[in-house]
C-alpha cells in the first residue's frame, strides 16, 4: 500500500511514447508499416558491374530495396550465372560478361550503375557509364590516383550526372552518431582520435594482387572516417609498416600499419592497421577532448548470450566476422542514400574533395611507409571541403 499513491494514468490515456532515434530498425520498420510513397517517385533501374566479395554485397541490398530495379549483371565469371538466377530469383535480369557490356551504356532504361567489379576495372566503367549519362556508385577507389579520379569527378560535373563514392562505414549508425555528437562539441576540441580496423578473415593473395594495396584498399577507410569526423585535414603524417605474412610481403605490400597524423589544430590522430585477425572483424573508433570521449566498440552478433562452463568464467561471444555483417545495415543505408541522390533528393554526403583529399592523404601515409620519413601535406587554397 506505501506505493498506492505513485499509481499513474493508465498507459492508453497518456501521451505515446516515441521509439528512441537510436533503434533504427524499428524506425525503419514504422517507415514501412506507415506505407507512405510519392507515387511520382521512380524506381531507380541499375546494371551491377562485379558479383564477387562486395557485389555480392551490393547485390544483397538491391534485392531488399523496393526503390531499384535490376536490369543487368556484368560479371565475367559466367559459370556463376545460372546459380545466381536462381538463388535470387533474377529470370528478368540479363547476364553478360565485361566484353558485352556496351549494352549497358547504350540501353536509355538504366538509370545507373554500381561499380563492384576489381579495384582496376573501376576507372573504364565510370568514365563510360558517364559519358552514356548514367549515375554512377562507385566502390573505392575510382582510379589509382589522385589525377585520374578528379578526371572522373570532372567529367561527371561536364555531363550532369553523380558520381558517388562509396565509404560505407559514414553510413554506420554507430559511427554517424559519434560524429554527429563531436561535432556538437560534446567533449570540446579533440585532442585525439584514434582508429583500429583489424580484417577478418585474412583476403587472398589473388585479391590483394589487384587491390591497390593496403593504404589506397584499406586504410582510405580510416583516413575518411578520421577526417569526417573532425571536418579537418592533417598537415603531416608519419607511418611504420611491415609485412609479417610472407605472401604478402612478395608481392610488395604491407600486412600491419601503424599510422600517426597531425593537424592543424593541435589535434593528433592513431590508426592501428591490420589485414588479418584471427578473433574477428575488429572496427573501432575513440575520440577524446576535454569534456570527455565518446567511441564505437566492436558490436557481437549474440550480445545478450552468455555462457559459463566449468571453473573457466564466462566466455565472451564472437564479435562480427567481417565487412559483410559488421556494416550491413550500413550498406543498406548506403544504397537507400544514392537512389536519392539520383532522384535529386538529396545531395551526396560524399563530396568531391573529400575523395581526392583522402586519396592524397592515403599516398602521404605510403611515401612515409617506403621512406621512414615524415611526410608534410600542403594544401592549395580550394582543395579542401572544409576550411582550415
Amino acid at each position: 500500500m506505501a506505493t498506492e499513491k505513485f499509481k499513474e494514468a493508465s498507459p492508453y490515456v497518456r501521451p505515446k511514447p516515441s521509439p528512441p532515434s537510436e533503434d533504427y530498425v524499428y524506425n525503419r520498420y514504422l517507415t514501412n508499416l506507415a506505407l507512405k510513397t510519392d507515387s511520382r517517385d521512380p524506381v531507380v533501374k541499375l546494371a551491377l558491374f562485379g558479383v564477387g566479395r562486395v557485389g555480392t554485397i551490393h547485390l544483397t541490398s538491391i534485392m531488399c530495396s523496393q526503390r531499384v530495379k535490376l536490369l543487368y549483371i556484368v560479371d565475367d565469371v559466367e559459370s556463376n550465372w545460372q546459380k545466381m538466377e536462381r538463388y535470387w530469383h533474377l529470370e528478368n535480369v540479363t547476364f553478360l560478361s565485361s566484353k558485352q557490356s556496351d549494352r549497358v551504356y547504350q540501353d536509355p532504361d538504366v538509370d545507373a550503375v554500381i561499380v563492384a567489379s576489381p579495384t582496376f576495372t573501376h576507372e573504364n566503367i565510370v568514365g563510360k557509364a558517364l559519358k552514356a549519362r548514367k549515375a554512377v556508385f562507385c566502390e573505392k577507389p575510382i582510379a589509382d590516383n589522385r589525377g585520374n579520379i578528379l578526371t572522373c569527378y570532372e567529367m561527371a560535373m561536364r555531363v550532369g550526372r553523380p558520381l558517388f563514392c562509396a565509404f560505407n562505414r559514414r553510413f554506420d549508425p554507430s559511427y554517424s552518431s559519434v560524429r554527429d555528437r563531436v561535432r556538437q562539441g560534446e567533449i570540446g576540441h579533440v585532442h585525439m582520435i584514434k582508429t583500429v580496423a583489424r580484417d577478418s578473415p585474412l583476403p587472398s593473395i589473388e585479391y590483394l594482387k589487384t587491390s591497390g594495396g593496403i593504404f589506397h584498399d584499406c586504410l582510405v577507410h580510416d583516413i575518411d572516417v578520421i577526417t569526417w569526423v573532425l571536418g579537418e585535414y592533417p598537415d603531416k603524417v608519419v607511418v611504420l609498416a611491415d609485412a609479417n605474412i610472407p605472401e604478402i610481403k612478395e608481392i610488395g605490400d604491407f600486412d600491419t600499419v601503424a599510422v600517426t597524423l597531425h593537424f592543424p589544430s593541435g589535434t593528433l590522430g592513431t590508426i592501428d592497421l591490420s589485414r588479418n585477425s584471427t578473433f574477428g572483424y575488429d572496427q573501432r573508433l575513440e575520440v577524446f577532448g576535454p569534456k570527455g570521449m565518446v567511441q564505437v566498440d566492436n558490436e557481437q552478433p549474440m550480445h545478450s548470450v552468455r555462457r559459463q562452463y566449468g571453473v573457466e568464467g564466462p566466455t565472451a561471444n564472437p564479435i562480427w566476422y567481417s565487412f559483410a555483417s559488421r556494416f550491413a545495415d550500413g550498406y543498406r543505408r548506403e544504397l537507400d542514400h544514392f537512389v536519392d541522390i539520383v532522384l535529386d533528393k538529396a545531395e551526396s554526403l560524399v563530396r568531391p574533395k573529400e575523395i581526392l583529399a583522402v586519396s592524397k592523404i592515403a599516398t602521404a601515409c605510403e611515401e612515409s611507409a617506403h621512406t621512414g620519413k615524415v611526410v608534410e601535406l600542403k594544401w592549395d587554397g580550394g582543395e579542401l571541403p572544409y576550411p582550415q
